[in-house]
């Protein structure tokens, strides 16, 4: 008579020494490059949070030309004792009319030369911008809330098309806000009515 159960256990075959082993040192061949990973992901999340950080405390910096002239030529000190010619009190005082917050990205050299929905050649030194629905021409106030800065942009295209963005803003417009090192960024519109 045979028993069923001992040919069951006997069926049933244990890993011998060599691959229990070899299992181990896969298992921790694995624990090691897991930790790797982290370290290095650790380390990156480092760096990119450094460099957001100073990207807060420190402004563009953008070489100008061929550096002859900038906004930057000119010591303030040397500028108080230049006459300035008084602003007539006759000119009308633009009013801005709050639009909101939303993304905004720039686009710069790869389009110059391009026609815009306005009809002009794109230039991306000029301060202008595209927006969807905003009639060709308007002028707009974009502020940039992590640093202030904010630069008022005429708008001569129709766009973007990308995501959640309201408006793609020059390369020299961009550059007014600190814009171009993070590419894109939250931003506050304001149209500004004559």
């Amino acid at each position: 008579m045979r028993n069923n159960n001992s040919t069951t256990i006997a069926d049933h075959h244990l890993p011998s020494r060599r691959e229990r082993l070899r299992t181990f040192m896969r298992l921790k061949s694995q624990r090691r490059m897991a930790l790797l990973g982290t370290g290095v992901f650790a380390a990156l999340s480092l760096a990119l949070g450094a460099e957001l950080l100073q990207d807060r405390t420190t402004p563009d910096i953008v070489k100008l030309g061929d550096g002859r002239a900038s906004v930057e030529a000119m010591p303030v000190a040397e500028l108080e004792g230049l006459e300035l010619e008084p602003i007539p009190a006759n000119l009308p005082v633009p009013q801005e009319s709050a639009m909101g917050a939303g993304d905004a990205s720039y686009y710069g050299d790869e389009l110059a030369g391009n026609r815009t929905a306005s009809g002009e050649v794109f230039d991306p030194q000029q301060l202008t911008a595209a927006h969807r629905t905003l009639p060709l021409g308007s002028e707009v106030r974009v502020t940039n809330p992590r640093n202030g800065e904010s630069v008022v942009v005429r708008v001569n295209d129709r766009g973007p098309y990308h995501g959640n963005r309201v408006i793609d803003l020059s390369y020299a417009a961009a550059r007014e806000i600190g814009l171009i090192s993070s590419g894109t960024g939250r931003v506050n519109l304001a149209l500004l009515v004559s």
